[in-house]
Parts: C-alpha cells; structure tokens; sequence
C-alpha cells in the first residue's frame, strides 16, 4: 500500500506539476486534521505527522506534558502515569507518544480525504496562475475535449482552458481530440477554481502563427506592424524589413507558398494577405488593397480620408464582396478610404467643373448693369 502511494504520488507530481513534496505535505496536514476529528481535540498544536518519502510509511506523534491534575487528555500526562513509565519524570516534563494512523475512524478518514484535496486544489491554483500568468500572450497547442452550446473545453497540457463563445471561429467544427493552436488570452477564477480562456478568434493568433513559421519575424528583421482580422474569412497583414537585402513580403510567403500557406492551414484555409508596409501613407493604402491595382491615391491628413482612384474592372475587387476587403484595408491602415472608378472620378471632376463654371456665369450676369442703369449714367 505504501509503496502504491508513492507510485500515485510522483505520478501526480508528472501530469499535474505538483511537487510531490508538497503532496506529502498535504498527507501529513490530513493526518493532523484526522486526528482533532477523531478524539474531538481541542488543539493540535501537540500532534505532527510525518510521511516517509521512500517508503510511504505513515507515523503520527502525539506530544503530552506532565501535570499534576489532567484537564485535557489530548495534551496532558499524570504524573503517575509518567512515573509508571519511569520514574525520572517530574511534572512539566513532556512526553511524546505514537499513534497508529489506521486506528481511525472513518469520519477522520474523510476529513483527510477532504484536507487533501483542499490541498491539491490549492497547489494546482497555485500552479496555473504562475505558469500560464506569464503565458498570456502566447500560443498553446491543445486538444479538443468536449463542446457544449456556448463553451469549448480544451487540454492544452497539465491544465484546462475554456474557449468561449465569441472567441470561437464557425469553420474551425471542434471536434473531439481535433488538434489546434490557441491564444491564451488571460487566467480568471470562478467559483475558487483558476480558469485559463483562449481564444481562435483574435488578431494575435495570426501574429503568434508568423512569429513560430517565420525566423525573420522571430529575429525581428521583420517587423509586422498592423493587423486586420475578420477570423475564418480573411486576414490583412502589414509587415516592414529592417534591412533592405531582405524582402519582408517574401520572407513571409516563404519558397513556393510554404510559410504562409502552413498558417493558412492551422486556420483552416483562412485567406491571408501579406502587405508591404511604407511610411508614405498614399503608397500604403494603396498595396493595403492588394489585390486590386490602384491608379491613384489622395490623401487629406485632417481627417485621415484617402480617395482611391481605380480602373473600372478592379471596382469590384477593390471593394471586395460585402465590402470586406475596403473594410480590412481601413482597419489595417487607420484610414478611411473611399473608392471610385476611373469613370466615376472622371464623372465627379466634370460635374464638379461644371458647376464652378455655372457658378462663374450665374456671377458675372449678376455684375452686369441693366439697360435703364446704363442710360441713366449717360
């Protein structure tokens, strides 16, 4: 038995991460605890425990003080019990005795059971907020559990993460023992129990997934600068090179498609674009529209507004369907944009010069003088 207790323990201490020490803590604090249940003891500050760590073996010691008229028999010695031991005991002295741990009851066997338990919730707390506190930010790889109406229920290694509802992606199904990487968005508690949420659905998931399939990103010799993210549709992303041998976009790319065509697959089949950032904003928002090819791009810095001038076939593709990719394209910019067509900035400029031109002819008939007013003056 005590040998299977130390089997259970380091098992314990190999899934979990508990230290195992502290285990054979909680066995010694469960027999203390076991012990006032027992014999209904009003302390337990004469009783200790202790736990053999290569044995198992189980011994509690019970400390009494000798006195001349017991009060307590938890904690205290007549002298004529003492004597009867040995003769050297004189009141004051203090004695300790052991005591056999099987001789308990099963109302002190519950109690222990519950103080360790309390224990290893406690330890298993204690343990997911050190270790996942300072993963917040970063990619976990986890496997499918279960998954109810609302909530996902993923094991991501020694612990359980909740993946909520608004954080899930429709194309992603989550089926049972389905593999995929999460972002660890933060660690909560709920009802006394530490709760680790992650997330398919956020921008930094994809930045995570480059920083893991790209060195150069890795490296920081490439920079990636913005995101802009309609999760299991379509992703826009920005990225810069700090050393001009180095192309930010293709490094991204990877050798025929390898890189981004990896991360594409962990987001199953998500459509990523790569833009190459610059600091010239007109040059910017004009590849944040890739793939439509821009004529012509003005800007008015006072209200951050670009108007984008595009051939008339790429009207549509600038646009995208539903607006997606003018919506991504403002989002990863900052800017609003709008987008004619050749024909109807074409149409805008002539309309807007003939109205300066009626406006020009309205105002120089005003100015001239009347016949009346031109006799009168001669």
């Amino acid at each position: 038995m005590n040998a299977e207790l130390i089997e259970a323990l380091r098992l314990l201490e190999k899934e979990r991460g508990i230290d195992a020490e502290v285990l054979f803590q909680a066995i010694e604090e469960a027999l203390v605890s076991a012990y006032k249940k027992e014999f209904e003891a009003k302390t337990t500050d004469n009783i200790r425990a202790e736990v053999d760590r290569q044995t198992g073996e189980m011994r509690v010691f019970m400390t009494k003080t000798v006195v001349g008229q017991v009060e307590d028999e938890n904690s205290e010695l007549s002298l004529e019990e003492a004597k009867a031991l040995s003769d050297d005991f004189e009141i004051g002295d203090a004695m300790e005795f052991q005591l056999n741990p099987q001789d308990f009851g099963r109302l002190a066997a519950q109690t222990a059971k519950n103080v360790i338990n309390q224990k290893l919730c406690s330890a298993e707390r204690e343990r997911i907020h050190s270790e996942f506190n300072s993963r917040v930010g970063e990619i976990a790889a986890g496997i499918v559990q279960r998954k109810d109406r609302r909530e996902v229920i993923v094991d991501i290694g020694r612990a359980e993460a909740v993946l909520p509802f608004n954080e899930q992606v429709r194309i992603d199904g989550y089926n049972f023992n389905q593999r995929l990487r999460f972002l660890i968005l933060k660690v909560d508690e709920k009802k006394n129990r530490p709760i680790i949420y992650v997330s398919r659905s956020h921008p930094n998931l994809v930045r995570k997934l480059f920083e893991q399939e790209v060195p150069e990103i890795a490296s920081g010799v490439v920079e990636i600068k913005s995101i802009a993210r309609e999760a299991g549709s379509r992703t826009k992303i920005a990225v810069a090179s700090r050393d001009s041998n180095v192309d930010s976009v293709g490094s991204c790319v990877g050798q025929r498609g390898l890189r981004v065509q990896a991360i594409m697959d962990e987001l199953m089949g998500e459509k990523i674009d790569i833009i190459e950032w610059n600091p010239d904003t007109a040059e910017f928002v004009s590849n944040s529209l890739n793939p439509a090819k821009v004529v012509r791009v003005d800007t008015r810095e006072d209200e951050k507004i670009a108007r984008v001038i595009v051939p008339d076939h790429q009207l549509s593709l600038a646009i995208g369907r539903e607006g997606q990719n003018a919506r991504l394209a403002a989002r990863l910019t900052g800017w609003k944009i709008d987008i004619k067509s050749e024909s109807q900035y074409r149409a805008a400029i002539e309309a807007e010069i003939l109205s300066r031109f009626t406006e020009a002819v309205e105002a120089t008939a005003f100015d001239v003088p009347e016949p009346e007013e031109q006799q009168g003056q001669e």
